[in-house]
């Protein structure tokens, strides 16, 4: 389903080039008052819905890879948490401030996001528009195993018992893991944000009501049939050519 939504954009453009190809052959006799459907003004909206359609794909390329990588960056971390709270248990720290740190990997395990969806899944679910519930959901998650693991981190520095031998275990290590993370989930909210800007220029630019390429091809059909009669040949050229209203 996902390629036949996205086969959809690129077919209106494919259909309102072809449109602006046959009113250019009819010459000088096609000269309509409204601007917006001036051949040059049709001409320009086809560069500009190109250049949006570019555009998501390569952020579309760019939030799969970012996506990626925090899976692959937070992969490691419900180990890592049971790792940590067996080092504390293996030190004489007191058993009410061990609870305290199962209590946060507790948290910690039961908040990973969901992997259900392929990170190629997800970026297509972006695609169609049909990413918000879904990245709402895991960004919820995310967020969640970054606070539970920075509550973690800092309850560690402040044990005095907990000196690790081991560099993994550390808490400058994990520090700086937590930022690693932390840097790895801002760059898939921040491809987020870019690819729901470009879907809406996109959209703005193919299916506004009053500008966008469906209503001038919906609006070059009426001019062309007052032009020339519902049964010339020219109208029916152009009447079968489909153009979609999409989001």
């Amino acid at each position: 389903m996902s390629k036949i939504y996205e086969t959809g954009h690129a077919k209106n453009v494919a259909n309102f080039e072809t449109l602006i190809a046959y009113i250019i052959g009819y010459g000088s006799i096609y000269k309509p008052s409204k601007v917006s459907i001036n051949i040059g003004n049709m001409q320009g909206q086809v560069v500009k819905a190109k250049d949006a359609i570019n555009e998501l794909h390569v952020l579309l390329a760019s939030l799969g890879n970012a996506v990626a990588a925090r899976e692959i960056g937070f992969e490691p971390i419900n180990k890592l948490g049971t790792r940590l709270l067996n080092a504390l248990k293996a030190t004489d720290t007191p058993t009410q401030v061990i609870e305290n740190l199962a209590t946060l990997n507790r948290k910690l395990q039961g908040k990973r996001a969901s992997v259900k969806l392929t990170a190629e899944e997800k970026a297509v679910l972006a695609g169609e528009g049909k990413v918000v519930n879904q990245i709402s959901t895991s960004q919820l998650s995310y967020d969640s195993i970054l606070d539970n693991f920075d509550k973690l981190i800092k309850l560690l520095a402040s044990i005095p018992q907990y000196k690790p031998n081991e560099m993994e275990l550390k808490v400058t290590t994990l520090t700086s893991l937590y930022s690693t993370l932390k840097q790895l989930n801002a760059t898939v909210v921040a491809n987020e944000i870019a690819l729901s800007n470009v879907r809406l220029l996109r959209n703005d630019i193919m299916y506004n009501v009053e500008t966008g390429i469906v209503a001038t091809a919906q609006d070059v059909k009426t001019y062309v049939k007052s032009l020339f009669g519902a049964s010339s040949v020219q109208y029916k050229q152009i009447s079968g050519l489909a153009f979609k209203m999409m989001k």
